[in-house]
């Protein structure tokens, strides 16, 4: 059986990631994907490995993220927010380096919701003078 060293949850937008930290070398999997495989662009892995890179614990763990909800720039932030969380319980002493950097933090913005009587959140209708 394999043993979960930390969990984290994350939330960026609408989208939420499990994350789960195992003893291992370094592997990235997502919803039972490689991470480059999951993601379109660098800059998306790149996000998803920041906390990893902080904490200088690239090759140390193995994760393993269930993610769903969103787009994948919003997963991507996701999983960051519950990798920096799992990070921490794994060790006290990663939480002022990721604290630092403003990956303990989840990020709240969300898009506005519609009003009536309005095309949009703020677009208003076209106004015809005639």
């Amino acid at each position: 059986m394999i043993k979960n060293i930390g969990i984290g949850t994350g939330r960026r937008k609408t989208a939420v990631a499990r994350v789960f930290l195992r003893e291992g070398t370094g592997k990235i999997v997502i919803n039972g994907k490689e991470i480059d495989k999951y993601f379109a662009t660098p800059d998306q892995i790149r996000t998803v490995r920041q906390p990893l890179m902080v904490t200088a614990s690239e090759n140390k763990f193995d994760v393993l993220i269930n993610v769903y909800g969103g787009g994948l720039n919003g997963q991507a932030g996701a999983c960051l927010h519950g990798l920096a969380r799992a990070l921490t319980q794994v060790d006290q002493e990663n939480y002022a380096s990721l604290k630092a950097n403003g990956f303990l933090t989840r990020d709240s913005r969300m898009v506005e919701r519609k009003k009536y009587g309005q095309r949009g959140a703020r677009r208003r209708f076209q106004f015809s003078k005639r």
